[in-house]
């Protein structure tokens, strides 16, 4: 059984097969040569993917990104395409799962979502359930800059609490687009705030993701 993790990195690649090395993505300036580099550090640099979460290794990371995005395109796309090499617990389909599923998710959404005429997509079950599973584990920590206490109340499914405290506010929509919001992409995710009015606007001021 392929992984909702493979499923989305092949989309992925196969969008950047068609759009190539320069198109725009959701992340600030970089084109997509620049994702796929990060892609390809994360899983295949070891002594580089710690800068992608601390800040004070991150000047390494970069350097080692940089290099990594000057391969040919064809080659790049190839990697990330082939996902983790053996030696990295991500090879396995559980630990692919819960490590990449949000990953591919997100990043494929950067890239299509930075592009005219996108609509949200109706996501396969499995991938469904993987997010909302990252979403417990994860989405504390995701929205950790919020002063108000948030529940996740995806579309069909249970509420999950991500933070408690008065007021409340409540991020409701499919979970993909709940996924979207909690990792920053607020300007494109398809999601209603419900609560106070001062509350909703704390959250939409709040700094969220990684």
């Amino acid at each position: 059984m392929t992984s909702p993790a493979r499923v989305e990195r092949l989309a992925l690649c196969q969008l950047f097969d068609e759009v190539g090395p320069d198109a725009p993505t959701l992340l600030g300036g970089w084109t997509t040569r620049d994702l796929a580099a990060h892609l390809v550090v994360r899983e295949r640099r070891p002594d580089a993917a710690p800068g992608i979460l601390v800040p004070a290794f991150g000047r390494y990371t970069e350097r080692v990104r940089e290099r990594e995005a000057r391969r040919p395109w064809p080659e790049l796309v190839g990697l990330v395409r082939d996902g983790p090499p053996v030696w990295n617990p991500m090879r396995l389909p559980p630990v692919d799962t819960a490590a990449n599923s949000v990953e591919m998710f997100v990043h494929h959404e950067d890239v299509r979502r930075a592009r005219d005429g996108w609509n949200a997509r109706s996501l396969a079950p499995d991938l469904e359930a993987a997010l909302t599973q990252a979403m417990h584990r994860m989405g504390a920590m995701l929205t950790r800059s919020a002063r108000v206490g948030l529940v996740l109340t995806p579309n069909g499914g249970a509420p999950i609490r991500l933070r408690q405290a008065t007021p409340n506010v409540s991020i409701r929509g499919p979970i993909g687009e709940c996924v979207l919001y909690v990792y920053g992409r607020k300007d494109v995710a398809q999601v209603t705030l419900d609560g106070p009015a001062e509350a909703r606007a704390a959250v939409s001021r709040a700094r969220f993701g990684i």
